[in-house]
């Protein structure tokens, strides 16, 4: 029997793996891999990508700044220029001067006092009412649809008829419903808009607004979680220690957007004074909004008019911020 021929291997050589190649490194542009960009390109990229998505959104930006930036503009000029249109020929610039005298105005102090009565008088009570509304609203009844409704009805109604409403069928002297209500008591008709201007101006605007603050605290009362209440309920905590104690901070986020966004409106109320009171006796009952326009459009006087709404402009937006951050504040501090 033939035996094979043992080959080197066979023999007892030492047989030899075949030596690892280490990869060598790829060129640029070569292999399946991305290439790295350039931080430079990247910045190129997203420079391009934002200008991508920012210019559909140019008209509207070149109409927002035409229709309210240059108007402010253009008031900021003439609220530096003696400009009566009784005296066409006395147009010169007088710098600041107009600022400095509107602010040694006392009937200007009293306007201003004015509107900031009426703006914490009408936000403060319709917060309050509202309040009260919206916590009957979050309960269950019949027929509450139809009472949401009835309640929602006066924010619905237009400033210039609701005026109307209130100062002819509800506070005239001789007919009006209040007064017929006061007569049922034995007590004499009152003739609200010339004895209490400013506490008949507020009536009409905490009965505009009530809704409005109801609407935003009612949100509030069915966004908080029943879980939390429910617990509250099982730790023995009534309704008044519940409502204090844990729906109403969980309701300061719905109170601070009411009150910033009821001011902001308040502030330049201006049918109601003008239809019920037209800022009288004199001018009792006169708010910033209304002795601005008297001042241009009575008096004629365009250089201090546009001087006192540049400076409620500014008091706005200067009140406006300050609020905005106490909410955003309040947004941080929850998250």
């Amino acid at each position: 029997m033939s035996t094979p021929t043992p080959t080197p291997n066979d023999a007892g050589a030492p047989s030899r793996a075949p030596l690892a190649t280490a990869p060598r490194p790829e060129s640029p542009g070569r292999g399946s891999g991305p290439r790295a960009k350039d931080p430079a390109e990247l910045k190129r990229q997203e420079r391009r990508d934002g200008w991508s998505r920012r210019l559909p959104l140019l008209p509207a930006l070149v109409f927002t700044i035409v229709v309210t930036q240059l108007p402010f503009v253009l008031t900021i000029w003439y609220s530096m220029r003696s400009w009566n249109l009784l005296r066409p020929d006395g147009d010169i610039f007088v710098g600041l001067q107009n600022f400095v005298d509107i602010f040694s105005d006392s009937t200007f102090r009293g306007a201003a006092l004015n509107s900031i009565l009426i703006t914490l008088g009408c936000v403060g009570a319709s917060l309050v009412i509202g309040t009260l509304f919206a916590v009957l609203l979050d309960r269950d009844f019949k027929g509450r649809g139809i009472v949401r409704t009835l309640l929602i009805t006066p924010f619905l109604i237009m400033p210039v008829a609701s005026s109307m409403l209130w100062g002819v069928s509800m506070l005239n002297p001789s007919y009006g419903l209040l007064n017929w209500v006061i007569g049922l008591f034995g007590a004499g008709p009152i003739d609200f808009t010339s004895q209490h201007p400013l506490f008949s101006v507020i009536m009409a605007l905490v009965w505009q607004w009530t809704p409005f603050m109801m609407l935003l605290v009612l949100a509030g009362l069915q966004a908080q979680p029943k879980d939390v209440l429910e617990a509250a309920s099982i730790d023995g905590a009534g309704w008044g220690k519940t409502f204090l104690f844990v729906t109403l901070p969980q309701l300061r986020r719905y109170i601070e957007l009411a009150v910033l966004l009821g001011s902001i409106y308040v502030v330049n109320t201006f049918d109601q004074i003008y239809l019920m009171t037209a800022g009288g006796p004199g001018t009792a009952s006169a708010n910033l909004p209304f002795y601005i326009y008297q001042r241009a459009f009575l008096g004629f006087d365009i250089g201090q008019a546009a001087a006192m709404g540049v400076v409620v402009v500014i008091a706005t937006i200067v009140i406006a911020t300050f609020a905005l951050r106490l909410i955003f504040r309040s947004f941080e501090e929850k998250d």
